[in-house]
């Protein structure tokens, strides 16, 4: 019988935590996989997100690159999933702060497709928009704030990135979230400006869906986001996921089913948003407007 492969997320994740783990160790390949009496292609084929993994080899791993207790337990907890052909993960004081489940999947992605109809994306953020999106609220210190809007800021470094290259990034942006004041005239004034550099950049693509255009399929489908990953160096890539978030957790879809649905709405925004051009002027003329009051 073929072994399961799986969801692709919690394998990526895994893979890349233990990549991170041997390159801080200052470990190669080949000597971790001496110190672990196995195959150089073992360790690759973790590393890669290539299959299941045994909670007994990311323990042994773990061991090896001497990592805390904490992060062992977690890690081996994410091997038992990797068996799973449906994922989902609901975050929150469960997940430390070094666990980077989402920002590991977008840095790997080579293309990403964001429909936002609530906020401007994260990685289209200023820090005044996002210092306001990410207030203080029951539970939350100002400290806490702070720090979920350094890592936002962090994040957007790999639209600016030379090696890899930047992902391609396309952008739906329902027309509400223009109008939609968020921090004060001045914040807002900042981010629509921010939004405008942003789409000169050559692999930066922002679309406007304007109210007019009705109920499409976006509103239905609320925010989310399309993650291809590049060929690298697999056979075939690893299928899309789309990842969307809510006030308590988050959702990873990669069944086929799910993935299409979300390609079949990514189809309808695409057919409602105005072009490029037309969406700059559209951001500008409102910009003006918010300026002058």
């Amino acid at each position: 019988m073929a072994e399961p492969v799986g969801s692709s997320v919690p394998r990526r994740t895994l893979g890349w935590a233990l990549r991170e783990l041997r390159t801080e160790a200052r470990m190669t390949l080949d000597g971790a996989a001496a110190a672990l009496e196995c195959s150089r292609q073992k360790v690759w084929r973790i590393e890669s997100g290539v299959g299941a993994v045994r909670g007994l080899d990311v323990r042994a791993m773990c061991e090896l690159y001497a990592a805390t207790p904490a992060l062992t337990g977690a890690l081996t907890g994410l091997a038992a999933e990797t068996r799973a052909k449906g994922w989902w993960h609901a975050y929150g004081d469960t997940i430390p702060d070094w666990f980077a489940l989402y920002p590991g999947l977008e840095a790997a992605a080579g293309r990403l497709r964001e429909h936002a109809d609530t906020l401007v994306p994260d990685l289209l953020q200023t820090r005044g928009y996002a210092s306001a999106v990410c207030r203080p609220r029951a539970g939350r210190t100002v400290e806490e704030r702070e720090r979920l809007v350094e890592v936002r800021l962090r994040r957007q470094e790999l639209l600016l990135r030379r090696l890899p290259p930047p992902p391609r990034l396309e952008v739906t942006l329902a027309e509400a979230v223009l109008l939609r004041g968020v921090g004060g005239p001045a914040v807002m004034a900042e981010q629509l400006g921010r939004l405008v550099e942003a789409s000169w950049l050559p692999h930066v693509t922002i679309r406007v869906v304007p109210l007019a255009a009705g109920l499409s399929a976006g509103a239905v489908a609320g925010t989310f986001v399309l993650l291809d990953f590049p060929l690298g160096s697999r056979v075939e890539p690893d299928p899309p996921v789309v990842y969307r978030e809510s006030l308590t957790g988050a959702l990873y879809l990669d069944r086929p089913a799910e993935v299409a649905a979300y390609e079949t709405a990514w189809a309808g925004l695409d057919a409602l948003a105005l072009g490029e051009e037309e969406s700059r002027r559209l951001i500008v003329k409102i910009l003006e407007e918010v300026r002058h009051g």
